[in-house]
């Protein structure tokens, strides 16, 4: 990435199991609504550090994986747009896809996709300096 440029990160937020598929049609349905082609990274809580489909995703994507702990999620909450308490029960978290996607693009991170969900996944996307 060249200086100035924007880095667009994608978080992902997934079921136990869920596959490598199911992210990536997710994906690509919020890179539609955003109106853009390509991201920098993929992003997600560390406790989904055994997820093949995680991993699958970001390997057919060409693209790094980065996993932040929940402090590090914790740290952009006042940032998220959307809360679920779903989530807060199993994780501990009010959000993984949105704060994991403002955690990647760094200091100033803005989402420009709020969460969208499928079935098995959940997926929004931010951009930063």
């Amino acid at each position: 990435m060249e200086r100035g440029e924007t880095m667009i990160v994608a978080g992902i937020g997934c079921r136990k199991d869920c596959p490598a598929e199911d992210i990536l049609a997710l994906l690509r349905e919020a890179m539609a609504d955003a109106g853009i082609e390509s991201i920098d990274l993929l992003a997600s809580a560390d406790l989904k550090a055994n997820e093949a489909g995680l991993a699958q995703a970001a390997a057919a994507l060409g693209l790094p994986l980065r996993l932040f702990s929940q402090p590090a999620l914790e740290a952009v909450t006042a940032s998220i747009s959307m809360r679920s308490a779903c989530v807060k029960r199993l994780t501990g978290l009010e959000s993984v896809a949105e704060a994991a996607a403002l955690a990647g693009a760094g200091f100033g991170a803005r989402l420009i996709v709020p969460r969208i969900a499928n079935a098995r996944a959940t997926c929004a996307l931010a951009h930063g300096a």
